[in-house]
């Protein structure tokens, strides 16, 4: 398989085979390796899967690498004129997952 298109945490994301994502978090222990179902596309050197809503017979197994925070965020509020200001930071909890193989399912 060239890529897939996937729905994890919530957003979609093309993926390919031996990268590193970094995803919204993923309630798993890290090591773990896990089954991506959600596969809205695939494309595998010119043979283009369209699922509706999602592909069938394509498996994705990817494992856990570490869980981690991404870069702080500043969230700044502020009424003019009115002495309300109002500063807060934000870090996201995020997952390293390595997407391990994109394989087709023979039926």
């Amino acid at each position: 398989m060239k890529y897939a298109i996937i729905e994890i945490s919530g957003r979609q994301f093309w993926v390919e085979a031996g990268k590193y994502y970094n995803f919204n978090k993923v309630h798993a222990e890290t090591g773990t390796l896990i089954n991506i179902n959600k596969i809205l596309l695939t494309n595998n050197e010119g043979d283009l899967s369209v699922g509706t809503p999602y592909v069938k017979n394509i498996k994705i197994e990817a494992e856990i690498i570490e869980h981690l925070r991404g870069r702080k965020l500043i969230v700044y509020k502020m009424q003019p004129k009115k002495k309300t200001r109002k500063k807060q930071g934000h870090r996201q909890e995020l997952t390293k997952v390595l997407i391990k193989h994109i394989t087709k399912i023979l039926n």
